[in-house]
């Protein structure tokens, strides 16, 4: 048996070839292929504009910058979750207020949500960890509930009224919440492209807004759009032709934009994303599913429930007697079979960017369970089932030594 990687991109010739054809445009930076990918984004998730640009970080913090977000402001976020989503926060200058995850779905407890809205909340960011979307839906009647809280300090706070909720959907493109793409289900939701996401554009990330219901979304567009390229009042495209190269800088703003040499490859991947990608990962899933559920000494995750169906993007398969000791032990042993193993994630409070600022892990108990059970198994798109059996059989094997 090969090696068993953790999760290589898929590149086939349709990617090579797509790519091949954005350079030979002569037109290699953000242009045509990157609108069109916008626009494809929108047809599939039902928002009204997409902003493609360089990562997920990007995007929420284009966002949160856009909302007003600054120096003395809270934004609620899980402890359980990838840096990014607590490194946006800290750039404005504002505190992540960080709450314990469920037990089951691994999502947010939104009763330490309802606990930490007060008067300096600005923003909630819910994380569909593993692909499997968080209940926005409840976060959204979170925000409506305690409006009365709300003190707003930026001309788009005063219109929206409440506590802005985003999702970082880096992992769940393509999740359904109550029968309709979970990006609807909240204000604003960013993807992540990278390249072991879903979805991928080697590096890069997506913006889907959802705020018609209070806002002009062209007028939103337009101002992402700017401040993802310095600020600068006309894109590339927009500057080519005749006469058309006259610009202003209406702020300091960022560069992040997506160029078309990776929205190449995010033009081939979302075409075949629903009808091809996404099956297969379920497959994998299933797979995965059926051959382990009996093994007693795990706890086997899920990607669909009544109200959810989630991306398939994380295996979090989970040790039932948490024990970090053992868990590292376990992906050790299966390392020296060639069979890749990884640790979806570290919580926030044990990473020294954190700890430092007196964020401490007793504080999350169900975070700390996880975070000392947890196993992610490979999922991509090219694993074989003879390759899933075969990792299987291993798994299995080591965990009786082991555990």
């Amino acid at each position: 048996m090969n090696k068993i990687p953790f999760s290589p991109p898929r590149i086939d010739q349709d990617i090579i070839d797509s790519v091949v054809s954005a350079l030979k445009s002569g037109w290699i930076t953000t242009g045509p292929k990157t609108k069109a990918l916008e626009q494809e984004i929108s047809k599939m998730t039902g928002t009204e504009r997409c902003l493609c640009v360089n990562s997920a970080t990007a995007g929420m913090e284009l966002m949160l910058r856009w909302f007003g977000v600054s120096e003395g402001d809270e934004v609620i976020i899980p402890a359980y979750t990838y840096c990014s989503t607590a490194n946006v926060v800290v750039h404005l200058g504002a505190k992540p207020i960080m709450v314990d995850v469920h037990a089951d779905d691994l999502c947010m407890d939104y009763e330490h949500v309802a606990q930490h809205i007060n008067e300096k909340t600005k923003a909630i960011i819910g994380v569909d960890l593993g692909g499997l979307p968080a209940r926005t839906d409840i976060l959204i009647k979170l925000a409506e509930a305690n409006k009365d809280k709300f003190v707003p300090s930026s001309p788009a706070q005063n219109t929206l009224g409440r506590v802005l909720v985003m999702t970082d959907a880096a992992h769940s493109i393509g999740a359904k919440l109550n029968g309709k793409p979970a990006v609807l289900a909240g204000d604003v939701s960013v993807y992540s492209f990278h390249a072991v996401k879903n979805l991928t554009t080697a590096e890069g990330g997506a913006i889907n807004l959802n705020l018609s219901e209070y806002f002009e979304e062209d007028k939103i567009y337009s101002y992402l759009n700017t401040m993802s390229l310095h600020g600068q009042s006309k894109d590339a495209l927009e500057k080519f032709g005749k006469g058309s190269w006259e610009y202003d800088v209406i702020d300091a703003g960022f560069k992040c934009n997506m160029p078309d040499v990776l929205a190449a490859i995010g033009l081939v991947e979302i075409k075949r994303y629903e009808t091809d990608t996404l099956l297969k990962r379920k497959s994998v899933y299933n797979r995965y599913l059926d051959r382990l559920n009996k093994v007693d000494s795990i706890v086997l995750p899920y990607m669909l429930d009544d109200d959810r169906e989630g991306s398939y993007h994380l295996f979090l398969l989970r040790l039932k007697d948490p024990n970090r000791k053992k868990r590292d032990l376990i992906i050790d042993e299966m390392a020296d079979k060639g069979i890749s193993l990884n640790v979806h994630y570290k919580p926030l409070p044990l990473l020294t960017a954190y700890a430092s600022r007196g964020y401490k892990m007793e504080d999350y108990p169900r975070s700390s369970a996880l975070f000392e059970s947890v196993i992610s198994l490979p999922v991509f798109y090219d694993l074989s089932l003879e390759q899933i059996d075969y990792l299987c059989d291993m798994l299995e094997e080591v965990l009786n030594k082991v555990v």
